[in-house]
């Protein structure tokens, strides 16, 4: 999407608009499990970090450009993600 995208992306978080959310001693294990379980996509650790977090929080939308990982991947809380845009 470009700079000026990510630009955006970085005044959000400057402008408390946007939380970004640390990871637990827990979430840093399932990120673990994770990779682990889906070495042959492979997720990497960002995405894996994701589910980990929508798992803690209950989430199952992801807003994500990167749906090949999201769509194989079986968050415990949820039989699917729904992926956005």
């Amino acid at each position: 999407m470009g700079p000026a995208a990510e630009m955006a992306l970085y005044t959000s978080i400057l402008d408390e608009g946007l939380l970004v959310e640390g990871l637990t001693l827990e979430d840093w294990g399932r990120v673990r499990e994770l990779v682990g379980r889906y070495r042959d996509l492979p997720l990497g650790g960002t995405d894996a970090s994701v589910v980990a977090l929508g798992e803690r929080y209950g989430v199952d939308r992801v807003a994500t450009l990167d749906h090949r990982h999201f769509r194989v991947v079986r968050p415990m809380h949820t039989a699917a993600l729904t992926l956005l845009p």
